[in-house]
């Protein structure tokens, strides 16, 4: 039974200001190939953290909302987390 989700991915973009929107939709399109169904993608921006982690100062936030199984979501964690440019992710159930 697919369900909703939205995920809420911090990607690093440093050095990357030109190819972000090839980023946002190359990391759409592993979410895909692991069983992801995408309804929207919402670009949040760049943002500051609160203090300098893996010597990054911030990240550009992304939005995606889909409709996976429930297997699927921890297939798409374990393969964004091999992505050198995914520096967070959070999962959460719509619904």
């Amino acid at each position: 039974m697919s369900r909703k989700y939205e995920g809420l991915i911090v990607l690093n973009s440093q050095g990357q200001d030109d190819g972000l929107n090839d980023l946002v939709s190359s990391v759409a399109k592993e979410m895909e190939g692991n069983g992801a169904k995408m309804d929207e993608i919402q670009q949040l921006g760049r943002r500051k953290f609160a203090y300098n982690a893996r010597h990054l100062d911030g990240g550009h936030y992304v939005n995606y909302i889909f409709e996976a199984e429930p297997a699927a979501i921890e297939k798409i964690q374990s393969t964004l987390s091999l992505n050198d440019s995914v520096y967070l992710q959070h999962y959460q159930r719509l619904g």
